[in-house]
């Protein structure tokens, strides 16, 4: 049957012109960050952070790091979400209200804390799942602003290091992603055409 959220998964567009005067309360920011945070995440790590610039001169200050891309600073919030390298000693710490309802044991909690350590290890690795955990992030991000009526954005045209170094991130966050949310102004495209399952599907 085809459901609310199938249908909003099939609308979903990528906004370029915001509203410019629409503003958003801190609760309705506070919101979207909970549902962001509902992401799947490796060993519950919550390896995130969500960087809510609603400001106008924090808006100006990233626009000056995102290719000067208008949207910055017309839409409501613009998001920073920044991957986090993984530490595996908050394993047992971010399992440990699934230990203390019963639900997993404590043996379970400490092995998937050593699983973590073997795992992230690896530089490049750590890297990856940083960049893994902050996209699923942005993506939930962006389904929770369609439910809620918002307009949305994920963008990549920014400069890393000058994102990172003008917001202060630390040495162990990375900027993975901005997304853009608000109300959409006229002018905006429909979704644009998705290629055919026989490019981008192999059943076997």
């Amino acid at each position: 049957m085809f459901n609310a959220l199938i249908s909003l998964i099939e609308r979903r567009v990528s906004t370029n012109f915001f509203d410019s005067s629409h503003r958003l309360e801190e609760a309705q920011i506070e919101q979207l960050a909970h549902l962001a945070t509902r992401a799947p995440t490796a060993y519950n790590l919550q390896n995130w952070r969500l960087i809510a610039v609603r400001s106008s001169r924090h808006k100006e200050r990233l626009r000056e790091v995102a290719d000067n891309q208008a949207k910055v600073c017309e839409a409501a919030v613009t998001f920073i979400i920044c991957g986090v390298l993984p530490d595996a000693a908050v394993v047992s710490q971010r399992l440990r209200p699934l230990v203390e309802a019963g639900l997993m044991p404590d043996a379970m909690a400490m092995a998937w804390q050593e699983g973590a350590y073997l795992k992230y290890r690896d530089p490049q690795i750590a890297r990856d799942e940083a960049v893994r955990s902050a996209t699923l992030a942005g993506a939930t991000l962006i389904y929770a602003a369609e439910a809620l009526g918002l307009a949305s954005c994920p963008m990549v045209g920014f400069d890393a290091r000058g994102v990172a170094s003008a917001f202060g991130l630390k040495s162990d966050e990375l900027p993975v992603l901005l997304v853009a949310v608000g109300r959409a102004a006229p002018g905006n495209w429909p979704q644009k055409p998705r290629r055919p399952l026989y490019e981008v599907l192999e059943v076997l």
